[in-house]
């Protein structure tokens, strides 16, 4: 049985991972790459059961242990990056609901783990041939808080000066999960003045789910017209992803989130490389031809962005779900550096955030989901059908038609085929994607 999915190791605390689970994967990362490592984690209620368990077991194979406390996960990895550690360990479920938590493996230059990284690890894991140091080389454990390097770096990197001088107005709604300690006062040393919605610590997230959608976050959208605010800004728990709210409080859809700083990044550097997975609009491609740029397309999965954008020299990327990386600080998505980047964009426009939005391209897009016991054999019985028309097949199948383009993949955490069409009209997304609901369906015995 695989432990990790597309990011990292999750499960119902103590249910599903549990102390004895977190401490032998820890055993098994501290085996496999030796020597200081950072651990830091999210609010979630279950959080310091989790950290402990993970300190314990990196600290049993004569690892050095950073505890870095509450912090987001692009604050940590900032710290095992600046700090020159051997690597890190986030204990985060990122956007799923309380009861979950999760493990997630951090390299020495501050990105994710790769997918071989993690199948070495869990190869340990199963083995427990985990190295045991003696009993004088397991006291190793310091502390740090890794927030002030995280804010200082951000400052330092986008145009703190023309920021400032524009003295916006932010609403932030950290959902009461790592950001609340670091969003903020970022914010505030940006110059901004600063209104906070779920800005509390609190592992059972009284105020909305962890996953900041547009249905969620309608108190902040409330809030942002209400106090007559510039824009307003939510995280998920680990607040790796930043989503946005325009001045008329209006949720920005994340791929045109995606679009306008992939515009505002290209701007200052035309003729780039840009890095996204294939689920990505092809707005994407339209800014792109704009400003002569070359768009690669990778699998989905940020860890995918992020390598092809070190070994490529891209200037930016990310994903279509509020997930950007910004290569000038971090090769992480980073919700902290989007909140700022997109304060810099703003100021270096003039112009007001829905403004932005409205000159922008319009698409239309469905998803859909399919339960399926055999995935890959479905896939590869649309391949086959398919075969002849233009597809691609860098992460599932992406079918070009006309009128658009559906892609049918399968979701590396579910028994399920997820099936995502895009076209310039409402009318031909659903026809894209009734397409490829049906061939999953004609193939899914």
């Amino acid at each position: 049985m695989g432990l990790f999915g597309t990011n990292g190791v999750r499960g119902i605390a103590n249910v599903e991972l549990t102390t004895e689970m977190a401490m032998n994967l820890a055993k098994g990362f501290g085996t496999f790459r030796p020597g200081t490592i950072a651990v830091g984690r999210d609010t979630r209620e279950s959080g310091e059961m989790i950290k402990a368990s993970v300190i314990a077991g990196l600290l049993s194979t004569g690892c050095k242990v950073v505890d870095l406390g509450i912090a987001p996960i692009p604050a940590v990895q900032n710290y095992v990056k600046q700090c020159k550690l051997d690597g890190g360990i986030m204990v985060t479920a990122s956007h799923n609901p309380p009861e979950y938590n999760g493990i997630k493996g951090i390299a020495k230059d501050g990105t994710e783990y790769s997918h071989e990284d993690e199948a070495v690890v869990e190869k340990l894991y199963y083995s427990h041939a985990f190295a045991r140091a003696q009993w004088s080389q397991t006291g190793g454990l310091s502390y740090a808080d890794p927030k002030p390097l995280y804010i200082d770096g951000i400052v330092s990197t986008v145009d703190a000066e023309a920021i400032g001088n524009k003295k916006f107005k932010v609403v932030a709604d950290p959902g009461s999960g790592a950001a609340s300690l670091t969003t903020p006062f970022l914010l505030r040393k940006l110059g901004c003045k600063v209104v906070t919605l779920n800005a509390q610590v609190d592992g059972t997230f009284p105020g909305r789910n962890p996953e900041p959608t547009g249905n969620e976050i309608n108190d902040l959208k409330a809030a942002v017209v209400s106090a007559g605010a510039d824009l307003g800004v939510a995280h998920d728990c680990d607040a790796d992803r930043a989503v946005f709210v325009d001045e008329k409080g209006r949720f920005v859809n994340e791929d045109v989130l995606l679009a306008i700083m992939t515009e505002h990044i290209l701007k200052k550097s035309p003729g780039a490389t840009i890095v996204t997975p294939v689920s990505s609009s092809s707005l994407i491609q339209d800014i792109a031809d704009k400003y002569d740029a070359k768009v690669i397309w990778t699998q989905v999965g940020s860890i995918y962005v992020a390598r092809t954008m070190m070994a490529t020299g891209a200037v930016f990327g990310g994903e279509g779900n509020g997930g950007l990386i910004f290569p000038k600080f971090q090769y992480c998505r980073d919700g902290g550096m989007s909140a700022a980047s997109m304060l810099e964009m703003l100021a270096h426009t003039g112009k007001k955030l829905s403004e932005i939005i409205d000159s922008m391209p319009a698409y239309h897009s469905v998803k859909d989901k399919i339960k399926c016991k055999d995935k890959e054999a479905v896939i590869q019985a649309i391949e086959a059908y398919t075969k002849g028309e233009n597809v691609d097949n860098t992460d599932g199948l992406k079918i070009y038609r006309p009128e658009g383009w559906v892609l049918i993949r399968m979701s590396g955490t579910e028994p399920i085929i997820r099936v995502f069409a895009e076209s310039r009209s409402a009318e031909g997304a659903k026809k894209l994607a009734d397409y490829g609901v049906g061939l999953v369906n004609q193939f899914n015995k």
